[in-house]
């Protein structure tokens, strides 16, 4: 299950990260605090992560999904209902710098692990916790999945304010970008513990991170205060950003500066374009926008993907092809930079996987294991953590802990999730 890792450790190499997390904004965000090079303990219940069986499933309770948010982890299944389990969970956090759970408060705290009990065990832990509603709210206790908190934040009113209907953007982008707000979170906790020695308290609430995601661009007028002028940026919503149609096909093209827009309307045999929309006048163009959009795709129409590519490389005009995403897997950069990788899984085969895209000179980030079946470290784990072999023994024997074999997943049992381990997605 290991693939060749670089020769050189990571930024965080030596930092254990006790992961709490489940579905995809946690597991997200403590792989990415593994690839960076932290040794990151994924602790899972009896019943096994949600993602477990999310996408597209070979083997039971190693889905696509969680494929791909588990890799560079060690897995301990332990039934943290029991005073045992709880106990070995103690002994995880009294060794780790960082714990990241994204569990409703209520119910970590049910469990004996809200902040003042981990930081009794542990003081200088940076514990960060992924709630889906800032904590000093009314919607403090409410469940926050990728659909609500899209519909929440304004990004469904705004599919239906720019396509005429109201819908979900096809990927889990609240999830997504939720989790990686929460690894800046941590490294800058880190980074402040490093000059004073003191550990803290973070959160990151779902709702309240999108909403600031959506309003860079989109808060518009209302960044006005007195003014009669709406939210909405209206480039994005009624300007006409769309793929464009071609002969053949869409392109998605962008000229986007005077220069770009000069470039394009002069090679289009439409000069006096320039001067009607009055191009280089910033503001005026601008205001145009949805002028120029049209008249663009009036040009593009006449024209083939293959003619207008050609083209926008010779002006060096933003523009590409529309890529599925069967096809990304041949996008001649993606190959150049190798992107893609594959590893021998124990249990699932070849798998290929999408490698850390950041790049570091001195640290590099990598890939060491591909993501776990349930369990599988819990012996190991266990010892590092002081049990011997007959305790080890004993608290399998007994179901607290779930030792998985790398070499089967088929046989794994996992029923239904708890209702007290939800929370944000």
């Amino acid at each position: 299950m290991t693939t060749t890792a670089n020769a050189r450790p990571g930024a965080l190499h030596g930092v254990r990260v006790v992961d709490l997390t489940s579905v995809v904004l946690g597991p997200l965000a403590t792989q990415i605090l593994g690839d960076y090079g932290a040794d990151v303990v994924k602790v899972e219940g009896m019943e096994g992560d949600h993602s477990r069986a999310r996408g597209v499933t070979v083997h039971r309770g190693m889905a696509s999904i969680y494929l791909a948010i588990n890799r560079n982890k060690r897995s301990i299944a332990v039934d943290l209902k029991t005073p045992e389990g709880r106990a070995v969970l103690e002994r995880l956090i009294a060794g780790a710098d960082v714990v990241v759970h994204n569990m409703r408060v209520r119910a970590i705290e049910k469990l004996g692990f809200g902040y003042d009990s981990v930081k009794a065990l542990n003081p200088r832990v940076v514990y960060c916790a992924a709630t889906g509603f800032d904590q000093d709210g009314p919607d403090r206790d409410k469940p926050a999945f990728d659909d609500i908190i899209q519909a929440a934040c304004g990004l469904v009113a705004l599919n239906e304010a720019g396509q005429g209907r109201a819908g979900y953007a096809p990927t889990l982008v609240a999830d997504k970008t939720a989790g990686m707000a929460v690894v800046n979170a941590v490294l800058a906790a880190l980074f402040h513990r490093e000059r004073t020695g003191e550990g803290q308290y973070v959160e990151v609430p779902m709702f309240e991170t999108l909403v600031s995601f959506m309003l860079t661009e989109h808060l518009a007028g209302k960044t006005f205060v007195g003014s009669d002028r709406g939210g909405g940026y209206q480039r994005l919503l009624t300007g006409g950003r769309k793929p464009a149609p071609t002969l053949d096909g869409e392109i998605a093209i962008l000229p986007y500066t005077a220069r770009h827009w000069t470039a394009f309307f002069t090679a289009a045999g439409r000069p006096d374009l320039v001067v009607e929309y009055a191009v280089n006048d910033r503001q005026a163009r601008s205001d145009n926008i949805p002028a120029m959009y049209r008249s663009m795709a009036e040009i593009t129409a006449v024209r083939t993907t293959a003619e207008l590519m050609r083209m926008c490389e010779e002006l060096d005009i933003p523009a590409t092809t529309i890529y599925t995403i069967d096809g990304l897997l041949e996008h001649p950069q993606l190959e150049a930079v190798g992107l893609f990788e594959t590893a021998e899984h124990s249990c699932e085969g070849t798998l290929r996987y999408v490698r850390p895209a950041t790049k570091f000179a001195a640290t590099p980030a990598s890939v060491r294991s591909q993501a776990p079946v349930l369990g599988q470290h819990s012996s190991e784990l266990l010892h590092e953590l002081g049990f011997d072999a007959a305790a080890i023994d004993d608290l399998c024997r007994r179901g607290i802990v779930i030792q998985g074999d790398p070499r089967v997943s088929d046989s794994l049992s996992l029923p239904g999730v708890t209702a007290a381990a939800e929370g944000p997605g």
